[in-house]
């Protein structure tokens, strides 16, 4: 090795140790986020009722009552279900997070559907979309609309639904058992009351 060599063997090491003292701290910080991305997740997801639940019907209210159409046009009221539990799911198939929840609904009528009656109340304003969504994805439970959009509806007003999807379920006697609009809560609520 010439001495010409030296210097530029030592300007290489100190450039190795440079990047190495840089990225040191980011790949701490990676870790600590990854560390702290599962209770962020759980504090966000309690966020979600406590942003958007808060003004729902309280537990004990009586559930307003309705009478909306099918897409066969068949009238559904809500007093049809009287003496039975019940799950109304306000959604539409427009809504992203409707959609993401879609599945597990469909999970929940499987597993409780013989005990609880499911009624999702679509804010859709397309009949043919609203029932191409239900028909394509196996939702079998029953369906309604008032073929408006949500926010100019009677249902979603007397509901104080201000998210999609909003979840309650009504006892057999017509009145809140809760409101949520976090589908892993309703999971939670339907073991404890139709799971025994």
């Amino acid at each position: 090795m010439n001495n010409t060599s030296f210097p530029i063997l030592k300007a290489a090491s100190c450039a190795m140790l440079a990047i190495a003292i840089l990225l040191a701290p980011s790949c701490k910080r990676g870790s600590k986020k990854a560390a702290e991305e599962p209770v962020a997740t759980e504090q966000a997801a309690e966020d979600l009722d406590a942003q958007y639940a808060k003004d729902l019907l309280a537990k004990g209210t009586p559930a307003p009552g309705f009478t909306l159409q099918t897409p066969e046009g068949k009238e559904v009221s809500l007093s049809d279900f009287l003496g039975k539990y019940v799950v109304l799911d306000f959604w539409a198939s427009w809504c992203p997070d409707c959609r993401k929840d879609a599945p597990e609904v469909k999970a929940l009528w499987e597993k409780y559907g013989d005990k609880v009656a499911f009624v999702g109340v679509s804010f859709d304003t397309d009949k043919d979309k609203w029932d191409g969504y239900v028909q394509e994805n196996g939702l079998g439970w029953t369906h309604v609309s008032p073929l408006a959009k949500w926010k100019e509806t009677q249902v979603s007003q007397d509901y104080k639904v201000n998210w999609i999807p909003s979840m309650y379920l009504i006892d057999p006697d017509g009145k809140v058992v809760f409101g949520t609009v976090m589908i892993d809560k309703l999971a939670k609520e339907l073991a404890s009351v139709a799971g025994k």
